[in-house]
């Protein structure tokens, strides 16, 4: 096999975070007497996509960015709310949704069946992805998953990378294929680091002219023809 070694990002890769996210705010907004509205939500993504944008650019930790989101969205609204309680609510739930994107769980236990070793890379929160792994249908399918919180670096720092490297007998630059949705922190993560990569572009975005990117699907069977 050319890539037996297969490193995945999990939300909006294996995962269908949208879903998720929808019903942990859900539950957030019910336990706080939030309104539940498409506006309320709209805020909330505006907010939350700002600040893990400057995550992103290594502006700031995952730690205030959790914390942030909620002083922003309750201070926009005029709101009096514990927003520190609200964010660890919001998690708690989030925990508790793990729900695959099409193919995800019948692409990796094919792949598993080949042989092939399957890792998770990924920026989330520990706590949460940890959670959601466990009650997922890739439990028994992945082999290892390597958290940045835990690894003392993020994608798509290079340092992120040489860390799961090194915590994997056998892997190398070259036998190795990272698989994410995300242009600035798996393609450019895997650029960094050297290791060849597969955009996973359902929507079929438009693509960086400056990364290199070896492998572009729409949809996740395709990568049982890559690899």
């Amino acid at each position: 096999m050319k890539y037996p070694y297969l490193l995945f990002d999990a939300d909006d890769t294996l995962f269908d975070f949208p879903r998720a996210d929808a019903e942990a705010f859900a539950a957030m907004c019910r336990l706080h007497d939030v309104a539940d509205t498409a506006e309320n939500r709209n805020l909330y993504h505006t907010i939350n996509l700002e600040l893990w944008a400057a995550f992103d650019r290594r502006e700031v930790s995952k730690e205030f960015v959790t914390l942030e989101r909620y002083v922003r969205f309750f201070r926009e609204l005029g709101l009096s709310r514990d927003a520190a309680q609200a964010n660890r609510d919001y998690l708690s739930a989030l925990g508790r949704c793990a729900f695959p994107l099409p193919h995800a769980e019948e692409v990796c236990s094919s792949l598993v069946s080949r042989g092939h070793r399957l890792y998770i890379v990924t920026n989330a929160v520990a706590s949460v992805q940890r959670s959601r792994l466990q009650g997922s249908v890739f439990a028994d399918l992945i082999s290892c998953a390597f958290i940045s919180e835990e690894a003392g670096a993020a994608k798509p720092d290079k340092a992120y990378f040489d860390y799961v490297r090194a915590a994997v007998p056998g892997i190398t630059a070259e036998n190795c294929l990272v698989i994410g949705d995300s242009q600035a922190t798996d393609m450019q993560g895997a650029n960094n680091a050297g290791l060849p990569c597969c955009w996973f572009n359902p929507s079929g975005s438009q693509r960086r002219a400056d990364l290199r990117i070896n492998y572009e699907i729409q949809d996740l069977r395709q990568l049982l023809d890559i690899v």
